[in-house]
């Protein structure tokens, strides 16, 4: 099922970078869209979506803002940096 492309409002998942020695582990962190860059069809027509999203992250210590965020969702552990789609249970 093709992913939908994502809008001003969404809630979304971005994924915090960690620290080197793993103090601090790479976790999800909910975040709502700000902006939403162009996006285009994948190469092939796959229906995958290519562009960056402007986050409005939410963490126990606060806020904080990030612009033009890649989406991640072909890798089974999502990269630092990233946003994707909240897993479905």
């Amino acid at each position: 099922m093709p992913q939908r492309a994502p809008a001003v409002g969404d809630i979304v998942h971005y994924v915090s970078y960690g620290t080197p020695g793993g103090e601090y582990p790479s976790v999800c962190r909910a975040a709502i869209v700000t902006a939403v860059d162009t996006y285009q069809d994948g190469v092939g027509g796959g229906g995958l979506h290519i562009g960056h999203v402007s986050l409005a992250v939410l963490n126990p210590e606060g806020m904080f803002f990030n612009r033009s965020v890649l989406q991640d969702e072909m890798t089974e552990e999502p990269r630092g940096g990233t946003w994707h789609w909240p897993e479905r249970v």
